[in-house]
């Protein structure tokens, strides 16, 4: 097998584009996609083998797509913790995880949690474990396994990080299956089912390229949309399909290493399949209008506490309540990190003017009451990055006809009233409820207002153009129709955010650092 190079690579890829921009420009989907047929040879790490091409992974999709008992593990609620989920076909009393120091799990320790009745399969009945670890101390190497349907799978190598200067990989939805209705370089239309194993197969390469290229990442931030199927009626062909999706996910090679904190997205939201598979810590029960999928939630890594919220609730008060538990439960954290789906400011042409900043008028001046440092989202499969933000005070809007009976997968009241260009009009004046506060670039000190990011695909199974005009509240932003992903540092008194090309590694933005005293 050989490994094409980097300059074959650029080439396959500037093809890819050159072949469907005059189809692609103007319109929200667009033609743009990571066809992994384009680059049949390249060799990637998977589940499968250390050097797996295109061809064995084709021939093994049927395999992996079907293993459903994929295992998640997530931070926990602090550094020292970790969060497994698991499907598993048989019931047990105590779902079980053992950590050790040593490969032959000499001297391990059990961890005990639930087991309790899931998803339904093709009529096969799966149950979801959750498990927390405990206990475990910064930057040692320790050996995991877990123990499903009453055997104990491979030991898998867990390092932890220094939770006072530590980095974590942030992604744009890889949303699995998205690139359906595409046409491969093979001749192959793309349906559910392929779009799945072809964005599967990328989610390895952009995992794999970027842990190369910086080992430092500690652990993995998805502000939401893994899989591309919302199942919304629950048709079982539907969540069967979904499954196929989650499977795909979740067996990237790089995820038995590396921790995941993921996002309920707007794909995930309508099917409790999201909350089986992911074990998240600090769940926010007393949310008044969760989704099925579940709810926000929040943990702290060093000295940064992170709120994630479930944007698809179009109840802001419920977000407001999560962010205040958090902050009263960890008051003297010194970096306050949102992460959302939705991007209540983005760039791209198909969410963030529209359905994406629903929730602006009223979490903007919630962020500023609560000092949040930075927003991380997502949705919008374009990059943008803001100057720092903040509420201007003035009586707005919340837009709450828009709301009734609606949620980030389901807003067509809003979609069918902006088709009126008046009421569009209206409605983003109204949504020009911020302030900017500072315009500086580089490294910023003890700046005002708070820094929204948004990320684009991290796997290319869909890509949105860019507004045609840039708003005037971003500093940066592209659309380069590649998948990327960005490496943020955190330490006392420094966050640093870099973001890049996932194949060549080659940053696509300057540097923004910010600097708290």
């Amino acid at each position: 097998m050989k490994i094409m190079g980097k300059k074959n690579m650029l080439l396959a890829y500037s093809l890819a584009a050159l072949c469907v921009t005059s189809t692609g420009i103007g319109l929200a989907a667009t033609n743009h996609w990571n066809d992994a047929s384009l680059t049949p040879a390249q060799i990637v790490k998977t589940q499968l083998s250390n050097k797996t091409d295109w061809q064995l992974w084709k021939n093994n999709w049927d395999k992996i797509k079907t293993d459903y008992e994929q295992v998640s593990f997530a931070p926990g609620a602090d550094a020292s913790r970790l969060n497994f989920g698991w499907y598993s076909k048989n019931s047990t009393n105590t779902a079980q995880v053992r950590v050790s120091k040593n490969k032959n799990m000499a001297d391990a320790k059990n961890f005990y949690g639930t087991c309790e009745k899931g998803t339904i399969i093709n009529d096969q009945q799966y149950y979801t474990n959750k498990v927390e670890v405990t206990g475990l101390k910064p930057e040692q190497k320790y050996w995991y396994q877990v123990k499903i349907d009453d055997q104990w799978k491979s030991p898998q190598e867990y390092k932890t990080g220094n939770p006072n200067n530590f980095s974590f990989m942030y992604v744009g939805d890889p949303q699995i299956g998205a690139s359906k209705k595409q046409t491969s370089a093979e001749g192959t239309f793309q349906t559910q089912d392929l779009a799945a194993r072809n964005d599967s197969y990328n989610w390895n390469k952009t995992l794999n390229s970027a842990i190369r290229q910086h080992p430092e990442i500690n652990f993995l931030v998805s502000p939401g949309d893994q899989i591309n199927e919302p199942a919304a009626d629950n048709d079982p062909k539907k969540i069967q399909l979904q499954e196929y999706q989650y499977a795909g996910y979740l067996s990237a090679a790089v995820l038995r290493n590396l921790p995941e904190a993921t996002s309920i997205g707007n794909h995930d939201s309508m099917t409790t399949g999201y909350k089986n598979h992911f074990n998240v810590p600090n769940p926010f029960m007393e949310e008044s209008s969760p989704t099925k999928a579940g709810h926000g939630y929040y943990y702290t890594y060093g000295n940064v506490l992170f709120m994630v919220i479930n944007a698809n609730n179009y109840n802001a008060a419920d977000h407001e309540a999560l962010i205040k538990k958090a902050i009263a439960a960890y008051p003297n954290k010194k970096w306050r990190i949102v992460v959302m789906h939705q991007d209540i400011y983005g760039s791209g042409l198909d969410h963030s003017d529209s359905d994406g900043m629903l929730l602006r008028t009223q979490l903007t001046p919630i962020y500023d009451a609560n000092h949040i440092d930075v927003v991380l989202q997502g949705h919008d499969h374009t990059y943008a990055r803001t100057y720092q933000l903040s509420s201007n005070g003035q009586q707005i809007p919340d837009f709450a006809k828009f709301k009734m009976g609606q949620s980030g997968q389901s807003h067509e009241i809003l979609n069918e009233a902006l088709k009126d260009k008046n009421i569009k009009q209206n409605y983003l004046a109204e949504n020009k409820c911020y302030t900017i506060k500072d315009m500086q670039q580089g490294t910023l000190v003890n700046p005002k207002g708070t820094f929204y990011m948004s990320s684009n695909s991290a796997t290319g199974s869909k890509y949105y153009n860019l507004l045609p005009l840039q708003q005037d509240y971003i500093a940066a932003r592209s659309q380069t129709w590649r998948p990327t992903y960005s490496v943020i540092n955190v330490t006392a008194d420094k966050f640093t955010i870099n973001t890049y090309d996932a194949m060549t590694g080659t940053p696509i933005d300057k540097t923004y650092s910010i600097i708290k005293d």
